[in-house]
């Protein structure tokens, strides 16, 4: 049974779902967007058999108690939690695994603070040192990534929340195209984004990503050309419909990860890899913790 915990941080209180022995190496699994930890639920056991803890936290903004119309929502502002969470944690050896915004503020944090991790996982979003290499994808991407203007909107909370967050749900569609999702699988979305506060801070992500006047937004695109210095893996789906899975074939330069890293590309699967196939994705996990 998972065990609840929350974290004082800047000013928010941040949650976490929380599994295992407390001496044990950690594993931080940290979801995306529209996602929660529960996301992760079909890798955590092989996780805790392998004898790891295993941490899910909520992005800053996904709990009522993180949603403030006060605060940042980042790339710069939910590392410094991923710090946080990291240092609340007194253990040697931990290992953190992102998928879409928490690939991002993944990277983010490993650049950071590389001392904090022994390997870094992402899912679903490739690296963005080498991101003018993906220009002769643009054309299809500018399709794919057409949602991001619809969240610039002022109207973007409403529509969100709309009829159950059926626009989110479009969104897993068009993302994980062979995916046969059941509402079980869709219905921790739905609740937590249903939640007014909640819907307007997931959406401020997106306009924080296009605010070039602000400091932040230009350290994170700062952040994103540094070389990585923590083994890294890179796992993509072939029909991701959001991320285009041949970006990675593009964007994946070896020289800017001197700690080694490795690509693997997951067949029958789109953008939610961990909960489409959450075998695979525990296995390439595994291998990558050194189990």
């Amino acid at each position: 049974m998972s065990e609840l915990i929350n974290l004082a941080h800047d000013g928010l209180v941040l949650s976490a779902l929380h599994d295992g022995e407390p001496q044990a190496p950690l594993v931080i699994l940290v979801h995306g967007f529209p996602d929660t930890p529960h996301g992760w639920d079909g890798v955590v056991d092989g996780l805790l058999a392998a004898g790891f803890q295993v941490l899910r936290p909520w992005l800053r903004g996904y709990t009522p108690g993180s949603a403030m119309r006060t605060a940042a929502y980042d790339v710069a502002a939910v590392a410094a939690d991923l710090l946080a969470w990291r240092e609340l944690f007194d253990v040697d050896e931990v290992h953190l695994v992102g998928h879409d915004w928490g690939a991002i503020t993944a990277m983010a944090a490993a650049t950071l603070q590389p001392g904090y991790w022994r390997s870094l996982s992402l899912l679903a979003i490739p690296p963005f040192q080498r991101a003018e290499r993906g220009l002769r994808f643009m054309p299809q991407q500018l399709v794919n990534s057409s949602y991001m203007l619809v969240l610039q909107s002022g109207v973007s909370p409403w529509l969100v929340r709309q009829n159950n967050c059926a626009y989110l749900k479009h969104l897993w569609r068009e993302w994980s195209p062979t995916w046969s999702f059941s509402e079980d699988d869709f219905s921790p979305v739905a609740e937590a984004l249903s939640h007014p506060d909640v819907a307007w801070a997931a959406t401020r992500y997106y306009r924080a990503l296009f605010t070039v006047h602000r400091a932040a937004t230009r350290r994170t695109y700062r952040l994103a050309r540094r070389r990585i210095e923590v083994p890294t893996l890179l796992l993509t789906g072939a029909d991701d419909g959001c991320m285009q899975s041949a970006l990675f074939d593009a964007l994946v330069d070896p020289k800017c990860f001197p700690a080694g890293v490795r690509t693997v590309r997951l067949n029958g699967c789109g953008h939610f890899l961990q909960a489409e196939k959450p075998q695979a994705v525990l296995d390439e996990l595994l291998l990558q913790l050194g189990v």
